[in-house]
């Protein structure tokens, strides 16, 4: 059914729940998996800078390579490949849509942080982006 899935992960605990189900849906379907991170373009707001926008950037990649890390680590654990795939973004779902065309995935699988009402339309949800605009299917663990 499917072939090759795309776990999207934020390093966060229901990212994690999402990647540990999307590692036995592949085992279970024998399906390739490339796990993606986006690293959020920084952009300063304000001439006081503590530290230079360059070393913000390599920080935030730091903290992505140990996400994708973290999902080799389980993926290892359960003797399942992957591929992991990281690019810098000013939105998270563009990046996830992206990977998902350029690596010729069929399944998008991510976690629902589940942000409703004033928070949710302020702070928008990558999750309900990815489902409105991609052409590939997508599968949210809650």
């Amino acid at each position: 059914m499917f072939a090759h899935l795309l776990i999207a992960t934020d390093g966060s605990e229901l990212s994690h729940k999402a990647l540990t189900g999307g590692l036995s849906l592949a085992k279970a379907l024998q399906a390739k998996v490339t796990v993606y991170c986006a690293v959020i373009q920084y952009l300063p707001t304000t001439e006081f800078i503590v530290e230079s926008p360059l070393e913000i950037m390599k920080q935030l990649e730091g903290v992505a390579d140990q996400h994708l890390a973290v999902a080799q680590t389980l993926a290892n654990s359960l003797k399942i490949p992957i591929e992991t795939r990281k690019s810098i973004e000013f939105s998270a779902y563009e990046g996830i849509i992206e990977c998902a065309r350029t690596q010729e995935c069929d399944l998008i699988l991510m976690a629902s942080h589940g942000r409703r009402g004033l928070t949710g339309l302020i702070l928008g949800s990558e999750t309900q982006k990815v489902l409105t605009h991609s052409k590939i299917p997508v599968l949210v663990f809650r």
